[in-house]
């Protein structure tokens, strides 16, 4: 690669990738410097002249001026210095310049080198940087490969101007679902990681944000703010529990969710197949929040304790087993949406 070649290559890049010309000559300098000093052991010096409106570069090796010369690579005699000019002087130093044969041949290979490798360091800065503005939104990636070993599956995901692989772990899928190679899935990116390979974009089918950015793609107004979704609690494949509320009171913000007909909602449990969604209103008064989140189950008295967060909710017996839920699931998932630990008692129960 010729030094004409170099500064064609760096202008180029700057141009269509962004990098700038002096960060990438910087990385050249150093690359160039580096390669002499492999090959000529004792050199502690090298300079790399550029001069931009020529489109050249030069090298020099700097050696000290003595009377006896112990080290060849950093030091030259005053009688070879005063052979070349007779201004020089005992204690100064000579810059000399490096054959263009061998500066050709370290640039030739160098130069391309620090190229490919700055170009390879731009494209990872530049998917790192657009993923990571992503982080906590969905993204649609197409599956590329299931691992029959663990599990883990890639997928090819793109933001419309960047794309590049993501891995969504066995235990960031939804339990029971199977996904095929070619198959376009909707994801909730969780995180992008800075490794030595590149940026890791970890996506996720679990995560409750997925949930809440559904409803933001699907209800308008959640995504202007007339309804906020104040709180989710989640059992990917299974059920979700959400927490709306609005400021205006002439907005229904449950029938904001469901939409007409229970299209908005629909589109959200095809999308997390079958995946049942509660949605109830919020309340600041916590016994009618943990009331509403309790839903299905009617709700006799909800009694909160004075010490933190506990409370015993009272339900006609015959609603004992739908308060609880399947496996303790909807008791487990009030708790989680309200932040209260919740004791559910039938209403028969005598005990304290």
């Amino acid at each position: 690669m010729k030094c004409e070649e170099i500064f064609a290559a760096l202008e180029l890049l700057e141009k269509e990738r962004g990098i700038p010309q002096d960060f990438m000559m910087g990385k050249i300098i150093q690359a160039l410097t580096a390669a002499y000093k492999k090959d000529h052991e004792g050199v502690e010096n090298v300079i790399v002249d550029v001069n931009e409106e020529k489109k050249d570069l030069r090298m020099y090796v700097q050696k000290e001026i003595v009377e006896e010369v112990e080290n060849p690579g950093s030091q030259i005699s005053l009688e070879d210095a005063r052979a070349m000019s007779a201004k020089y002087q005992l204690g100064g130093v000579v810059n000399i310049p490096v054959k263009n044969v061998e500066f050709g041949r370290i640039a030739a290979g160098n130069g391309k080198q620090v190229i490919i490798q700055g170009l390879r360091e731009a494209e990872r800065g530049m998917i790192y940087d657009e993923f990571n503005s992503k982080q906590h939104e969905i993204l649609t990636g197409v599956v590329t490969r299931v691992d029959p070993r663990n599990g883990n599956v890639s997928l090819r995901i793109g933001t419309g101007t960047e794309s590049t692989e993501a891995l969504l772990l066995s235990g960031e899928q939804v339990p029971g679902e199977e996904l095929t190679e070619g198959q376009l899935v909707k994801v909730y990116l969780v995180e992008v990681r800075r490794t030595t390979r590149g940026p890791q974009v970890m996506v996720s089918r679990t995560h409750p944000g997925l949930v809440k950015r559904l409803f933001e793609l699907e209800v308008p107004e959640i995504y202007d703010g007339t309804v906020e979704i104040r709180s989710i609690a989640r059992e990917a494949g299974s059920r979700s529990k959400l927490a709306v509320w609005s400021a205006d009171e002439n907005v229904d913000p449950i029938g904001a969710c469901v939409g007409p007909k229970g299209q908005r909602v629909g589109s959200i449990v095809e999308e997390l197949r079958g995946e049942k969604i509660d949605i109830i209103k919020y309340s600041d008064d916590p016994a009618e929040y943990i009331a509403a989140a309790l839903a299905p189950a009617d709700v006799v008295e909800v009694r909160l304790s004075d010490e933190g967060k506990l409370c015993r909710v009272i339900v006609p017996d015959d609603q004992l087993s739908l308060a609880i839920g399947k496996e303790g699931q909807n008791a487990r998932l009030a708790a989680r949406l309200t932040g209260y630990k919740i004791d559910i008692k039938p209403a028969s129960y005598t005990g304290e």
